[in-house]
């Protein structure tokens, strides 16, 4: 379960702190989901369940449908801008703007 927890924690720190390289990103993600398949396996064989161990072979074959996916957008992203760097500005700007106003949207003063 340690194992699971550290995994997970260096997944969420390799997504937040390389926020610039695209594929980094994608084995950051990787890398949560591979903790999460983890924990819930080990917990499958303590609790002597089957269940668990299907949920399991299913999470790893969606993360590979996952990889497949995610490397196809990185190769159409590639091919319209030149680059896989990103900048971070660009996402922070527009989910900022686009969370106010989806929030000034739901706070609006309504007639009830």
């Amino acid at each position: 379960m340690n194992l699971s927890m550290v995994l997970f924690l260096i997944g969420i720190l390799g997504f937040i702190l390389n926020r610039k390289n695209i594929i980094l990103m994608l084995i950051s993600i990787e890398i949560m989901l591979l903790a999460v398949t983890l924990l819930i396996i080990l917990s499958s064989f303590s609790f002597d369940d089957i269940l668990g161990q299907t949920y399991g072979i299913y999470i790893i074959a969606i993360a590979g449908a996952e990889s497949a996916i995610g490397l196809g957008i990185l190769v159409a992203y590639y091919r319209l801008r030149g680059s896989i760097a990103i900048k971070a500005y660009v996402f922070s700007y527009y989910y900022t703007t686009s969370i106010i106003s989806y929030c000034s949207w739901i706070f609006r003063e309504k007639s009830w």
